[in-house]
């Protein structure tokens, strides 16, 4: 009697180490699947509705998510210098599986970078001019050359404002004008140049100068004259 409820006692034992070891086997939740996302910027950071999940290495995130959880409805990836890229997440994966998820980063457009003083916000002038190729100097400062009709000028609203804006090309005349609007914070300001031909002199009359009688010629005519005047003294006789 004793051996059998020693036995027993064994059973029990034995049985509830087994389920002690299967419990602690499973991943608490319910099953694993993972969130394959591809980037081309590594260091971007991934976010899962608002929730940042960890960042791009090598091109890639992993990243697990329990098949019994609440699934997720976007995902963001954003890196300084880039424009974000936000997605919508339309698969759940299931037990073991992978879904990928795709990220294009492109670098973040910015104005025209000129130099200025370092700090405070930044405005914009843009000088229209009919001339391509034409030089724009602010003050005495040359910020560039005209294409395409414009040059947008980057400049520092806390900084020294300028005070004129000249603009030049070879063979018209220059431009030069005074500065009386200065951008604010995030603000363009239009600055209008009309380059005009240089006047073209006309050609030089050359001074024309008559040739002078060969002496012959004068002696010649004073001998006729003399003559001419004998012959009618001596008919006047």
């Amino acid at each position: 009697m004793k051996k059998l409820c020693s036995s027993l006692i064994l059973l029990v034992l034995v049985t509830c180490a087994c389920f002690t070891v299967v419990s602690a086997a499973r991943p608490i939740g319910g099953d694993q699947g993972w969130y394959e996302v591809l980037c081309n910027v590594d260091g971007a950071t991934v976010s899962f509705d608002n929730t940042v999940v960890g960042q791009i290495q090598n091109g890639a995130l992993y990243v697990p998510v329990y098949t019994t959880g609440t699934p997720y409805q976007t995902y963001t990836v954003s890196m300084t210098g880039y424009t974000t890229y936000t997605g919508q997440i339309n698969s759940v994966p299931g037990k073991g599986e992978f879904v990928t998820l795709y990220a294009t980063l492109n670098p973040a457009a910015t104005a025209t970078p000129t130099m200025g003083p370092i700090g405070g916000d930044v405005g914009w002038y843009v000088v229209h001019c009919n001339v391509d190729g034409a030089t724009v100097f602010f003050d005495t400062t040359n910020e560039g050359q005209i294409s395409q009709g414009t040059l947008t000028v980057q400049v520092y609203v806390t900084g020294t404002p300028f005070q004129t804006y000249s603009v030049q090309n070879t063979g018209y005349i220059p431009f030069n004008a005074q500065i009386t609007q200065y951008p604010a914070k995030g603000e363009k300001v239009d600055l209008y140049a009309t380059l005009n031909p240089q006047p073209t002199m006309p050609p030089t009359a050359v001074p024309t100068t008559k040739a002078p009688i060969p002496p012959e010629v004068i002696v010649f005519a004073v001998m006729v004259t003399g003559l001419g005047l004998l012959i009618g003294t001596k008919k006047s006789n």
